[in-house]
């Protein structure tokens, strides 16, 4: 690998995200020669390739590096002798998103990308199509790294890991990221003056915080986190909304920003019920922006990533894919928070599972930082959500709608009962294009028989 440059392949590659995937990969060409970057995409995706695929090729002709673009939908012809493969996708494109904001809603419950209802289809829309392209993997780039950042990013991570007997593979988010942002700027010193780590489950982890010294600063943190007036949660999806102060100091952990769904589904949920009424959902505000920014990447002189992309929601996804690599390429032991095999680091949580955590990355993959026990609070919000993954992603592999039943009767942004069954079953039928695995059941829902 070191004497012939690096293969990479994005699958998704016609993503709003791509531009900040090649400044990252720009910026480390020194330490990380990439010869050869496919972007791949399926058919409905081929304009947006086409715009952002141009581009993209601006930018690595401006750097001035010995890097082709390759822009494909023929995903096992780019996959073929690939040293790393990132997975970038939405299986349904944003329109699916909207379905997963819009349809639990209007049965008055938590419409959201990742969490409750929405984030259940989404894995079970996106399972299927990650473990086909391991099997491509294993076959065209048995030596590959997958490094994925398609939501729910945990989930598809472990099915990867369980369902699909692919070990090579580390997770990615940008919330633990913007989170070590938010902390730095609160305690008025710079990122590297502290430790962070991080353990629990994608959009479900907690971190502690110590200073270079050895002291605790968590607390310190927290005061300001809970502060009456509120804190922007660093998360583009979630507004500047309040939790609990006596809750969170009891924690001693500070949350990530998605257990405000969690901690304060009522608020969270007249929020997004105010914006379905009136702007839209988080989704239908994000097909505007992103009509906006390929109006933008169309531009033929633009061959640098346009600010706008920050608003997107997801910034530092892809510098942080970027970064994985070359910790992998060279060996390096970087310190980053990733979706990995638990392995005993989180004694409440199967040894097989994927859990999110601080760890150690070199050539030999993520490395955990041994976390331990979590104490009654937290525990057992993280036991009944990866009880409903691990259900989810079986449902999303098998097509068992009893599994996928009892996922939705488990989560708590649910209203378990007769209504998690009346929405379970409407969200199956909205999203039948991209559940053939379901095809049995979605008949008989639409024949009254289920």
């Amino acid at each position: 690998m070191a004497n012939k440059g690096v293969k990479i392949v994005t699958i998704g590659g016609g993503s709003s995200y791509t531009p900040e995937l090649v400044e990252g990969f720009i910026k480390r060409y020194d330490e990380l020669p990439i010869r050869e970057l496919w972007l791949v995409d399926i058919e409905e995706g081929r304009e947006k390739l086409e715009i952002v695929g141009a581009m993209a090729q601006r930018m690595v002709k401006a750097a001035g590096i010995d890097c082709t673009v390759h822009l494909t939908l023929d995903r096992r012809e780019a996959l073929k002798d690939a040293d790393f493969v990132t997975t970038q996708f939405r299986v349904g494109l944003l329109q699916a998103r909207i379905k997963d904001e819009r349809i639990p809603l209007s049965h008055g419950m938590i419409g959201q990308e990742t969490n409750g209802a929405g984030g259940m289809f989404k894995a079970l829309r996106t399972v299927p199509v990650i473990l086909s392209i391991v099997e491509d993997m294993k076959e065209l780039c048995p030596n590959a790294w997958l490094i994925n950042f398609t939501n729910p990013a945990g989930m598809i991570t472990q099915a990867v890991l369980t369902h699909g007997n692919w070990k090579k593979v580390i997770g990615l988010c940008n919330v633990p990221i913007g989170a070590t942002k938010m902390d730095a700027a609160a305690l008025g010193v710079e990122e590297e003056d502290l430790r962070f780590q991080f353990a629990g489950l994608n959009h479900l982890h907690w971190h502690k915080i110590k200073d270079t010294k050895g002291n605790d600063r968590t607390m310190e943190v927290i005061d300001k986190l809970t502060d009456v007036s509120g804190v922007d949660s660093g998360i583009a999806n979630l507004k500047m909304l309040r939790f609990l102060p006596e809750q969170i100091k009891d924690l001693g952990m500070i949350p990530c920003g998605y257990h405000r769904y969690y901690y304060m589904t009522d608020v969270m949920l007249a929020d997004e019920l105010e914006e379905y009424n009136t702007i839209g959902t988080r989704g239908e505000q994000v097909k505007k922006l992103e009509d906006s920014l390929f109006e933008l990447y169309k531009d033929p002189n633009l061959d640098y990533k346009p600010e706008e992309l920050s608003k997107r929601g997801g910034t530092h996804y892809s510098d942080a894919a970027c970064e994985v690599i070359n910790s992998i390429y060279n060996n390096k032991g970087t310190t980053m928070v990733v979706s990995t095999e638990n392995n005993g680091t989180i004694d409440d949580l199967p040894y097989d599972c994927a859990v999110e955590v601080s760890a150690t990355i070199d050539a030999s993959g993520a490395h955990p930082v041994n976390w331990g026990k979590f104490p009654a609070s937290a525990r057992g919000l993280v036991q009944v959500m990866k009880a409903m993954e691990e259900l989810i992603i079986e449902a999303g592999a098998t097509g068992d709608y009893g599994k996928a039943l009892q996922a939705f009767t488990m989560n708590p942004l649910v209203v378990s009962g007769d209504g998690a069954k009346a929405l379970l079953n409407e969200m199956l039928v909205a999203h039948e294009a991209h559940l053939p695995q379901f095809a049995d059941s979605i008949a008989k829902i639409k024949a009254n028989q289920l």
